[in-house]
């Protein structure tokens, strides 16, 4: 099982919450290179990042990843 992010829905939730991808790199304790990887959709992300991403953004699960 891989957790992808929905790559255009997670960019925009980032905007809109008015962080960059520096900001929530700072927030989660990832790198920026790492939260570029999984805006892109290039890695997959385990389900304790998902579930902090999804807090911090404030979006559902579904909203913003994919389970494939």
């Amino acid at each position: 099982m891989k957790i992808r992010a929905k790559t255009n829905v997670m960019v925009k939730a980032r905007i809109v919450k008015g962080l960059t991808q520096r900001d929530l790199a700072k927030l989660t304790g990832l790198s920026n290179a790492y939260i570029s990887l999984l805006e892109r959709s290039v890695k997959p992300v385990g389900p304790g990042t998902a579930k902090k991403l999804c807090e911090l953004l404030e979006q559902p699960l579904e909203e913003l990843f994919t389970i494939e």
